[in-house]
């Protein structure tokens, strides 16, 4: 008698670590359009990034008798460590890029017991864990193509690590608002978004350059789901989302509301909607769950923009509705096949 051989039957060529560095690679568009707007700082939060988060999880599992080979070598905290470093301003302090990092992986993702068992995203709670522990420098972002982006390496370098600026700089000539920011402040000034951005809020985030590094995240994201490496639904319903209601918002008053464009254009929301809300561990999995996952994200995303202490949402947007995705999934679930309608 022949034995009856054990589910799973169809398996998947990909590994993890396939995956892992096929999202890197499409995170490459990205890194190269910021790199280029703001310099080299970019290059070292990366650095500091991956070797913290790869030696926090070394010692971490070695801490724990486990050997961590395989976890250091998947990638995965590679891709955290990346993708916390692209959220942070350039020139940010070496050791707190560190401590985001190592929380991140030691909190957000090992104590939970690894890779596939974290039920928020990593890189979001290390950025949480900043935003909230350093404000002031989590808001120096510097101009893009000014002075300071044009450091050379070294000298990002040593300012990274021990806040010596070059000669005749200052952090008053190197650091602005972002066009996030600087919405956010003027609007809280009571001043209008015709005031703010006469030529229209489009043509200030591409003369700015910050609509090149999302059109090069859009480009990645699109990268990604044409390989099937992720699906469409949360992304698209993410992206639908943040348009639908902050166009309600614009058409009821398009002096205090951002348009559309402003909305899917500026700050993270396109690096949040193909790369963070996408994360298979900590996002909804049913089909139907996606698209309201997706869809949730977006909204909050708008409303803590508009009347929430920060002005980009995307982290807290994604935390929140992590915690909701397992309710999201147990009213999701697809009919079994034979079963009830």
């Amino acid at each position: 008698m022949s034995s009856m051989i054990s589910s799973p039957h169809q398996h998947d060529s990909n590994s993890v670590q396939s995956i892992m560095a096929t999202v890197l690679l499409a995170l490459l568009p990205g890194i190269a359009a910021l790199v280029w707007l703001l310099g080299n700082g970019v290059l070292i939060n990366l650095g500091i990034a991956i070797v913290s988060a790869l030696l926090s999880e070394w010692v971490f599992l070695r801490f724990r008798g486990r050997n961590p080979v395989t976890a250091v070598t998947d990638l995965s905290a590679v891709l955290t460590a990346v993708l916390l470093a692209l959220a942070l301003p350039p020139l940010m302090p070496a050791w707190q890029v560190a401590l985001g990092t190592i929380f991140a992986i030691v909190v957000g993702k090992q104590l939970f017991g690894g890779i596939g068992n974290n039920p928020f995203n990593p890189a979001m709670l290390g950025y949480a864990l900043l935003l909230i522990s350093f404000p002031a420098s989590m808001s120096q972002w510097i101009q893009p193509q000014s002075a300071a982006s044009n450091l050379d390496f070294s000298q990002a370098w040593q300012l990274a690590v021990d806040g010596v600026l070059p000669a005749a700089m200052a952090w008053d000539s190197m650091t602005g608002a972002t066009p996030l920011s600087e919405v956010r402040e003027g609007l809280l000034q009571h001043s209008m978004l015709s005031e703010l951005h006469p030529d229209g809020s489009w043509s200030n985030l591409t003369s700015s350059g910050w609509a090149w590094v999302s059109l090069a995240y859009l480009a990645g994201g699109a990268f990604l789901i044409l390989k099937g490496i992720m699906s469409w639904r949360i992304p698209l319903s993410l992206l639908a989302s943040v348009t639908i209601v902050s166009g309600l918002l614009w058409l009821i008053d398009s002096n205090q509301f951002a348009s559309p464009l402003f909305h899917l254009f500026s700050g993270a929301v396109m690096l949040g909607a193909f790369f963070i809300a996408t994360d298979p561990v900590s996002a909804s999995t049913t089909p139907k769950g996606q698209l309201i996952f997706g869809a949730l994200i977006g909204f909050f995303i708008v409303i803590i923009r508009t009347w929430g202490g920060y002005p980009d949402a995307v982290a807290f947007s994604v935390l929140l509705l992590n915690m909701a995705a397992p309710t999201i999934d147990y009213y999701t679930q697809p009919r079994v096949f034979g079963g009830e309608r």
